[in-house]
């Protein structure tokens, strides 16, 4: 059965509870190997904005990358997201990050609607801690390990920090 990485976050409202919420979601969907820990985040892009919260799921399904993506966009409905400027605020933001080692991309009408690995894993500290918790050696094909892009945006270090005592939930227990 195939892996998935899934990237979480939020900036608006109980972060902490949409971050819950999301795992039970994703729990009910797929089955959930693992959690990481939850950091707060400076806003990339768009700067002004609340600092987010972050963390990413290892998870397993026999979905495909666009039936995956479909469940992520449930979950955020049901947790309440609203559409906003790109990259803006949020109540969760689900991301595929990876779907095993498959390098994959849908287009429809000339516009890309799904990417795996996530084009913008490289560049993102926020996206790569979390991943590194649950699957350092994680290999994203045609970018390199999950380590090894950690490492490579170690200038974003004060902007990404682990909260220590926040714990998220691997199944249905809340």
């Amino acid at each position: 059965m195939p892996q998935m990485l899934i990237g979480l976050g939020t900036n608006v409202g109980d972060r902490m509870s949409h971050l819950r919420d999301a795992c039970m979601l994703l729990s009910d969907r797929f089955r959930v190997l693992s959690t990481s820990s939850v950091y707060e985040t400076a806003p990339m892009y768009v700067e002004d904005q609340p600092a987010f919260l972050n963390a990413a799921a290892l998870v397993e399904s026999t979905c495909s990358p666009l039936g995956v993506l479909r469940a992520l966009k449930l979950i955020e409905t049901e947790i309440g997201r609203h559409t906003r400027e790109r990259y803006g605020p949020r109540e969760i933001d689900l991301d595929l990050l990876a779907y095993g080692s498959l390098a994959y991309r849908y287009r429809e009408a000339g516009k890309t609607l799904l990417q795996v690995p996530h084009s913008k894993t490289p560049e993102r500290r926020f996206a790569l801690a979390p991943l590194a918790d649950i699957a350092p050696e994680w290999e994203l094909p045609g970018l390199g390990t999950v380590a090894a892009l950690l490492e490579q945006t170690n200038g974003q270090a004060e902007s990404v920090k682990r909260i220590a005592d926040a714990v998220l939930p691997l199944s249905g227990d809340r």
